[in-house]
């Protein structure tokens, strides 16, 4: 089986700032994996190097078999799904939720292309599965961080990718809208049969679908398997310490 993700020995550099270190990483279709760790540790480095847009000095990223370079990265990066911790929006900027959402369609088809009258019916099918349609005509100014999150899924999903990517997805929401989310990226592991990479640092918060666990510190891989392991107190302890 050819995996969809495989790094090999990258190291990511930003100026004189090492940010991963000689990082390999294997993860097969279909897999779920949580990428935990401290604050700076290299996590959102990880999702970036996988999404194509990391600043590697060595080392190689293959995804869906194809080495990533310059010239085919867009093209492979139309199969990447990509929810970051927020999606911040200046509550002045006269942009509604549906038009949020129908931003993942350039994800797929580029800037300056038409969306169809099929992408907004795919648009309008997600966001009654998200229970947000009834707010599509609302300014994403004025709307929650639950509500925002469902719509970074709604516009990920859109693209119709085979790699969700999760940044934090839960960060800054409160409890209900943290079992809420957690709850819809089950379900869309589930039926949309992805495979999804979740970074967080909150370990109570890991969807039971995830079984697989890499821990990250001081931008390297400390540690790889299933997450039972993975998340046992003595390990993490040694995750989180100095």
């Amino acid at each position: 089986m050819i995996p969809a993700v495989e790094i090999k020995n990258v190291t990511v550099s930003y100026y004189e700032h090492i940010a991963l270190h000689n990082v390999s990483l294997t993860i097969a279709p279909g897999e779920f994996v949580g990428i935990i760790g401290p604050n700076g540790a290299g996590k959102t480095t990880l999702l970036t190097t996988i999404n194509g847009l990391g600043r590697i000095h060595s080392g190689t990223v293959r995804l869906f078999g194809e080495t990533v370079n310059r010239r085919n990265i867009r093209r492979i990066r139309t199969q990447i799904g990509y929810v970051p911790q927020q999606l911040t929006v200046d509550p002045r900027v006269p942009f509604d939720l549906q038009e949020a959402v129908l931003l993942g369609v350039y994800g797929k088809i580029g800037l300056g292309r038409s969306i169809t009258a099929q992408h907004r019916q795919k648009a309008q099918e997600l966001m009654a599965y998200f229970r947000i349609d009834q707010l599509k005509h609302r300014p994403v100014g004025q709307i929650s961080g639950g509500e925002m999150q469902k719509v970074a899924l709604a516009r990920a999903l859109l693209q119709e990718p085979k790699i969700l990517l999760l940044d934090e997805p839960t960060v800054n929401l409160d409890r209900r809208s943290i079992t809420e989310i957690i709850r819809l990226i089950e379900e869309i592991y589930r039926r949309f049969n992805l495979t999804v990479v979740m970074v967080t640092h909150q370990i109570d918060y890991l969807p039971g679908v995830c079984n697989r666990v890499v821990l990250v510190k001081e931008a390297k891989i400390i540690w790889d398997g299933e997450k039972e392991a993975g998340v046992k107190p003595e390990r993490l302890d040694e995750l989180f310490s100095g």
